[in-house]
C-alpha cells in the first residue's frame, strides 16, 4: 500500500505544479532555440518565416512551434492552478511569505513572454495585440508619445521594431528564470523536474495534441486595413478582450489591484502563533541530520559554541516554518539513554520531544491490552474518532517529527503492540518531504532509523490527507484484526 500510495502522489498533477512549470519552461526554452534558429527578424519577412518552418520542414518545424505554444500555454495553467493552491492551503505565510512575495512578479514576466511570442509572428492576431497592447499603454502617463500611432500607420513599424522585438523576447524569459530560482532559494532539494513517468506522459500528450492540432498562422497583419475576426487564446490572451469591454484604464486599475491583494496577503491574513525550531548546544553533538532534513534550508551547521573541533545546528528562525522534522531527526531525542532523558539537541519551542513522548505514554497508560497507537499530522486526517479503550492517537505538526526512537522504546517498554502512521496524502505533504524522511527512517534509508525488527514489522503507513477517515479507520480494525490472530 505504500508503494502504492507513493506512485499515486507522483502521477498526480496537482501535486507537480511546480515542477511542471519548470518542465514547460525547458520544452519552450528548447523549441524557442530551434524556431530562432529559421525565424527572420524583419517586418516583410516574419510571417513568412514562421508558414515557413511549419509548412516547409515537413514535420520537425511544424512539431517544433505547435510544442513551442502548447508548453507555453502549459506552464500558463500550472503556474495559476500552482497560486491558487498554495493560496488554499495557507502557504503564504510567515517564513514562507518569501516564495510568495517572489513568485507575484513572475506572473507578470510569464504573461508578457507568453503574449510577445504571438507578437513575431506578425499575422492579425499579432496586429489585434499590438494595436490593444498600444491602447493599453496609451492610458499611462509615463507614456509620452501614443504608442498606436506606430501601428495606425504602418510605415512606422520597421525592422528595428522586431529587432527589439526579438530582444524581449529571450531578455523576458531568462529574466522569468532568474526570478524562477531566486523563488525557490529558501527551499532545500526543490523539486523542478516531475518523476520520469509523469513527464514522459506530458511530453506524450503536447506531441499528440500537436500533431493533431498544430499551431498555425492567420493572414499576414496589415495594418493599414480593419482586423476581422480574430481567434483568442482564451489562456494567454485573457484580459485583452476586457479592454475594449471596461476600458484600458479599468483593465489596468483590475491588474494593479489583483497585483497588490496578492502582496498584501502575507501581512493581512491572520495566521497561528509562530513556532520555530530552537537548539540546545549543551545536547547538539553535531551530527547534522537535522540540517540534512530540513525541507527550507532554515539550519546551518557552525562550529559549536562551547566546545573545540565539533559543530552544532543554528536555526534561521526567517527561514524556520516550524515543522518539526528537525526534532524527529536528532538523535539525542532517545528514551533510551540513560541520563538526561528530557533533554535533546533540537525541539520546537512550544512542543519539546519529551513532552511528546511524555503524553503518549500517559495516554496508553489508560488503554488495556493490545495497544495501538495512530499518528497523524495537523494537515491530515482527523484522528479523534479513532480513540477507544485500546487505541490512543497523537497529532504532530508534520509525521517527520516522530523520531523513530519513541517507536522502538513506546513498542519494547510501553507495551505498544500496533502502529499506523499517517497524515498528508502521498506526494502532497504540506511541509514538503515529511513523509518522504519519515518513510526513508522506516526503511533503513536515512538517520535515524528504527533499530529493532520486531518493532517495524508493527508499523504500517497509510497517507490518505484530509478526508482519509474512513480509510483510516478501516486499517485500524486490520491493525486490531491482525493482533488478535497473532495472539
Amino acid at each position: 500500500m505504500r508503494q502504492e500510495a507513493r506512485i499515486r502522489g507522483q502521477w498526480n498533477v496537482m501535486y507537480n505544479l511546480g515542477a511542471l512549470s519548470f518542465y514547460f519552461f525547458w520544452i519552450v526554452a528548447v523549441t524557442g532555440v530551434y524556431l530562432f534558429i529559421f525565424f527572420e527578424t524583419s517586418i516583410n519577412g516574419a510571417w513568412q518565416s514562421v508558414v515557413s518552418i511549419t509548412e516547409d520542414q515537413f514535420l520537425v518545424g511544424s512539431l517544433m512551434r505547435s510544442l513551442h505554444r502548447y508548453a507555453t500555454a502549459g506552464m500558463v495553467v500550472t503556474v495559476t492552478l500552482h497560486l491558487i493552491r498554495e493560496l488554499y492551503l495557507g502557504r503564504f505565510l510567515a517564513a514562507r511569505s518569501f516564495s510568495w512575495l517572489s513568485g507575484i512578479p513572475l506572473l507578470w514576466l510569464m504573461f508578457a513572454s507568453s503574449i510577445g511570442g504571438y507578437w513575431l509572428i506578425w499575422d492579425d492576431r499579432a496586429q489585434y495585440i499590438a494595436l490593444t497592447t498600444a491602447a493599453l499603454f496609451d492610458t499611462l502617463p509615463i507614456v509620452v508619445e501614443p504608442m498606436a500611432f506606430g501601428f495606425i500607420e504602418g510605415a512606422r513599424v520597421s525592422d528595428r521594431f522586431f529587432t527589439l522585438l526579438i530582444f524581449l523576447h529571450v531578455g523576458i524569459p531568462l529574466s522569468l528564470l532568474l526570478g524562477m530560482l531566486i523563488h525557490i532559494q529558501r527551499l532545500s532539494d526543490s523539486n523542478t523536474f516531475p518523476e520520469r513517468g509523469l513527464a514522459a506522459a506530458v511530453l506524450v500528450a503536447l506531441l499528440v495534441l500537436s500533431l493533431v492540432h498544430p499551431a498555425t498562422s492567420g493572414v499576414p497583419a496589415d495594418l493599414n486595413k480593419p482586423l476581422q475576426t480574430i481567434n483568442i487564446d482564451w489562456i494567454s490572451m485573457n484580459t485583452f478582450p476586457l479592454v475594449n469591454l471596461i476600458g484600458p484604464g479599468m483593465v489596468w486599475l483590475l491588474l494593479f489591484s489583483l497585483t497588490g491583494l496578492l502582496i498584501l496577503l502575507p501581512f493581512i491574513v491572520p495566521s497561528k502563533r509562530r513556532v520555530v525550531a530552537t537548539v540546545d548546544p549543551d545536547f547538539c553533538n553535531g551530527c547534522g541530520w537535522c540540517f540534512i532534513d530540513c525541507p527550507y534550508d532554515a539550519i546551518d551547521m557552525m562550529p559549536h559554541e562551547s566546545r573545540s573541533n565539533h559543530m552544532q545546528s543554528v536555526v534561521d528562525t526567517d527561514k524556520c516554518v516550524g515543522c518539526g522534522i528537525c526534532a524527529g531527526a536528532c538523535p539525542t531525542a532517545t528514551p533510551f539513554k540513560s541520563v538526561n532523558k528530557a533533554f535533546s539537541g533540537i525541539n520546537l519551542v512550544d512542543e519539546k520531544n519529551a513532552e511528546i513522548l511524555a503524553r503518549v505514554q500517559a495516554s496508553l497508560h489508560e488503554k488495556s491490552s493490545g495497544k495501538v497507537l495512530v499518528v497523524g499530522c495537523q494537515h491530515g486526517a482527523d484522528l479523534k474518532h479513532l480513540e477507544s479503550e485500546i487505541v490512543a492517537t497523537l497529532k504532530l505538526e508534520c509525521i517527520g517529527q516522530l523520531p523513530p526512537s519513541y517507536l522502538d522504546f513506546l513498542c519494547r517498554r510501553e507495551g505498544l503492540e500496533a502502529v499506523l502512521l499517517s497524515g498528508c496524502a502521498s506526494g502532497n505533504c504540506f511541509h514538503r518531504h515529511g513523509i518522504e524522511i519519515q518513510e526513508g527512517r522506516l526503511a533503513h534509508e536515512r538517520e535515524p532509523h528504527l533499530r529493532y525488527e520486531d518493532v517495524a514489522v508493527r508499523v504500517s503507513t497509510l497517507w490518505t490527507g484530509k478526508g482519509g477517515e474512513k480509510l483510516l479507520s478501516e486499517e485500524v480494525v486490520k491493525s486490531i484484526e491482525a493482533m488478535n490472530n497473532e495472539r
